[in-house]
């Protein structure tokens, strides 16, 4: 139950906390601000997002190897 509630608060008030300091840091490294590196952060999600539902899509092994036994069966 202690382990409950350590992890509780750690969850609740420190992660929140930590990844605000982390996104300052990064900001003041990259020498932008915060704002722009929220957006572009949203920006790289969402262009991956986009790839794994394009192109990612048609890498997946599976598929690739569903097409491959059917060309193999095709040419005999």
């Amino acid at each position: 139950m202690i382990a409950l509630l350590l992890y509780r608060t750690v969850a609740d008030h420190v992660l929140p906390w930590a990844m605000a300091f982390a996104t300052r840091m990064l900001a003041r490294s990259l020498n932008m601000p915060e704002p722009l590196v929220h957006s572009t952060g949203d920006y790289v999600v969402a262009q991956v997002i986009a790839f794994e539902h394009g192109v990612g899509r048609s890498l997946c092994p599976f598929r690739l190897a569903r097409l491959l036994r059917a060309w193999w069966r095709g040419r005999h």
